[in-house]
């Protein structure tokens, strides 16, 4: 299996310096190495998308994102505007690339945003070599006016997968749980944002207590559970209609329910008679099938991208740990054997990875192991860290940790990418916990 340290390089294009007199020392600069997790990020300009009148307010919008975007990935170093030689005015066809050079821009971003005949935006960026004085990459978006953040993350997408060879994650929401309120009288809300924290809206009001938010793999829905006079009641929720459905009422206690990658079945641990076991319900049906049957607690199941498995915590073996079981419930394997508990596993999409909670020692930890257990690293800890949640392209995690202020913990989401560095913390108007990240919106 490969490792999960990866080398993010230019492509071929940025690695060839031609005709530029540029040294070996500074080629070599062009190759993002994060197999440490602590080289220098690359230097790439951004600059304003040009446009008329009101549209060049919007360009100016765009191309902040834009970099926002890039540099939260730890992966870029946009530089300061104010550095700038050449005008994004200027620029026109063709930059002079010994002004982007001369301040060390190693990649250059340019854009235009114009009108469509409908009044839609159409938003046009190219990205340049420096070194080659080739573009690269450019692509044209079109949209309504209320799209621009998308668009901008769209972009940003598209640059990121030129420049790196992995897949973009920055056109996605976050759903998770805000939180407000004493610690003896806490207010739990359903809310969602971009994975930015822009655009950010409450989905349920706090009169019901709600819990482990998780997406459909179209990222349009949204499966979570509730209490309804005192009793788990497990929901979907259309995020565009706002239209609710109960999936089913539960005498006992019901956990974390989540979405198969099909999106035709939803997983769940359901306690009935006083054993808490994993049920899968058939989503048109509505019919449900137990997975497992000991005299265990076994939750937070999470299926492999394939479908053909899922991972769960157990504490049949005596305490907490981390199982793999076919998803028909079949062969059950025990995976962890480290000192310490496990809890919460999280199948990567890429399928090379689970993610995990382990608490040891009185600390907790955010940790990622290959799907057979071995090659476990723990990238984040706290007081209290839980509940981690992949980006679209396994390469980011976000959780949220607790942190003991006054008479109360506060809680905060965070994203680390897999080197164990660049820890971000994600902003978010009130409290924040259990996160759960979406595919790229459709």
């Amino acid at each position: 299996m490969k490792s999960i340290h990866r080398i993010y390089c230019l492509i071929t294009a940025l690695v060839l310096v031609v005709g530029v007199g540029f040294s070996q020392d500074a080629r070599a600069q062009l190759v993002v190495d994060v197999v440490s997790g602590q080289n220098d990020p690359l230097p790439i300009a951004v600059t304003d998308f040009v446009g008329s009148e009101t549209d060049a307010t919007i360009g100016a919008n765009i191309a902040e994102v834009v970099a926002a975007d890039l540099e939260r990935s730890g992966l870029f170093d946009p530089i300061n505007r104010a550095a700038f030689i050449q005008s994004a005015a200027d620029i026109g066809l063709f930059p002079r690339f010994g002004d982007w050079r001369t301040i060390n821009a190693q990649a250059l971003v340019t854009g235009l945003v114009e009108r469509e005949a409908d009044g839609r935006l159409k938003v046009s960026f190219r990205l340049w070599d420096t070194f080659s004085e080739e573009q690269v990459d450019g692509f044209v978006y079109t949209g309504g006016e209320d799209i621009w953040r998308r668009i901008a993350h769209k972009i940003a997408d598209a640059i990121y997968e030129r420049l790196t060879g992995e897949g973009g994650y920055f056109d996605s929401r976050i759903v998770y749980i805000a939180e407000s309120g004493t610690a003896s009288a806490r207010v739990k809300r359903l809310a969602i944002m971009d994975q930015d924290g822009a655009n950010h809206q409450f989905l349920t009001d706090g009169e019901h207590l709600v819990l482990t938010p998780r997406f459909s793999p179209t990222s349009q829905e949204i499966t979570f559970m509730a209490y309804f006079n005192n009793k788990p009641r497990v929901y979907l929720l259309d995020i565009d209609t706002g239209r609710r459905e109960v999936l089913g009422d539960f005498p006992g206690m019901t956990f974390a329910p989540r979405f198969s990658p099909d999106g035709r079945k939803v997983i769940m641990s359901l306690s009935v008679d006083g054993n808490t076991d994993i049920y899968v319900m058939d989503l048109p049906t509505r019919s449900i099938v137990q997975l497992t049957s000991d005299g265990a607690i076994d939750t937070s199941p999470s299926y492999s991208p394939d479908g053909n498995f899922v991972t769960f915590s157990s504490d049949r073996g005596g305490k907490q740990q981390i199982y793999v079981m076919r998803s028909n419930g079949t062969d059950a394997q025990r995976i962890t054997f480290n000192e310490g508990t496990y809890s919460t596993p999280v199948w990567s999409p890429r399928g090379d990875l689970i993610a995990f909670t382990k608490q040891h020692q009185g600390t907790f930890y955010i940790g990622v192991m290959n799907t057979d257990g071995s090659g476990e690293r723990l990238i984040a800890e706290g007081y209290l860290a839980e509940g981690p949640t992949w980006a679209p392209n396994g390469r980011v995690i976000m959780f949220y940790r607790e942190t003991p202020v006054g008479t109360q913990n506060l809680a905060q989401l965070y994203t680390i990418d897999l080197t164990g560095f660049n820890e971000r913390l994600v902003p978010t108007p009130l409290d924040g916990s259990d996160p759960a990240w979406s595919p790229l919106i459709p």
